[in-house]
């Protein structure tokens, strides 16, 4: 597979014209997954990334329910929705935790529920194993190929004799926006089609398959417009002018706020977004 023609097409659809990094390895351990396993079906993989595509909201990474940043966080989130009427289908709140303090509320790149869900994938006694990614793209790859989740899988939904991509949302979970998540099987699928090719497709440029965000330290144009400003420690001539101590408590305020500016940027934690790709 031409993982540069690849990416250049879900960039366009159905990512619609940026990419991050963590979309990028996201989809990048599911394709080592396929590689590994010496699958040959495409509408398989096509259908993983599809669902998974839903299931994280786009971002192609392990998440908690709620799109939560902490566990504490999905409970209070689905607690709340549940005592406002908003999860009717719920008869018990399985984001509760039990008398062992665990909690199987929906996590991963597809979302399982209830401990016995866990249990399938022998992750009951270590829940937050869902949101490793590796765990979880074994997860997705076993949940769909031997119908795990629902007890549906991609051989009942894509063979020599059928294909059918709006049925294939029951593998995860019954027909919830089964037509929706097609459209998006076709948008992978036709990346994965036109990545066939060992040289990449006529309409693709390197510069599509590369994230939009960059990590600060490593965007050149942020460094050619310091290097402008700053162009040597001649720029420290103003020292001479703190001759006070109010001066004295503004010149160290700005220090500070250079130092921590310097950790985020240095760490990776401020990142550079490119100009929206052409599609």
């Amino acid at each position: 597979m031409n993982r540069t023609t690849f990416l250049a097409y879900v960039r366009r659809a159905p990512f619609g014209g940026r990419l991050q990094q963590s979309q990028i390895d996201g989809m990048a351990a599911i394709l080592d997954e396929w590689d590994r396993r010496g699958l040959t079906d495409k509408r398989w993989l096509a259908n993983m990334l599809a669902q998974s595509f839903h299931e994280t909201g786009g971002r192609m990474q392990s998440v908690r329910e709620t799109f939560a940043s902490s566990d504490a966080q999905a409970i209070s989130r689905l607690e709340e929705a549940w005592l406002n009427g908003k999860l009717k289908w719920v008869t018990k709140p399985y984001w509760r935790k039990n008398k062992g303090g665990l909690a199987y509320f929906g996590r991963g790149l597809i979302q399982i529920t209830h401990e016995s869900n866990y249990a399938k994938f022998g992750i009951a006694a270590h829940p937050d194993r869902a949101l490793d990614l590796k765990t979880s793209v074994s997860i997705l790859f076993d949940g769909m190929i031997y119908g795990k989740f629902t007890g549906r899988d991609l051989g009942d939904y894509f063979s020599e004799t059928i294909d059918d991509p709006i049925g294939a949302r029951k593998i995860v979970n019954g027909t919830d926006k089964a037509k929706l998540i097609a459209g998006y099987h076709k948008n992978f699928l036709d990346a994965l089609e036109a990545a066939d090719e060992v040289a990449s497709a006529p309409d693709v440029k390197p510069e599509d398959a590369k994230p939009d965000d960059v990590p600060a330290a490593k965007s050149k144009s942020l460094w050619t417009i310091l290097l402008t400003l700053f162009p040597g420690l001649g720029g420290l001539a103003f020292l001479e002018k703190i001759d006070n101590a109010f001066s004295l408590g503004a010149f160290a305020l700005v220090v500070i706020a250079v130092g921590v500016a310097s950790w985020l940027f240095f760490t990776g934690r401020i990142t550079i977004n490119r100009g929206k790709a052409a599609t």
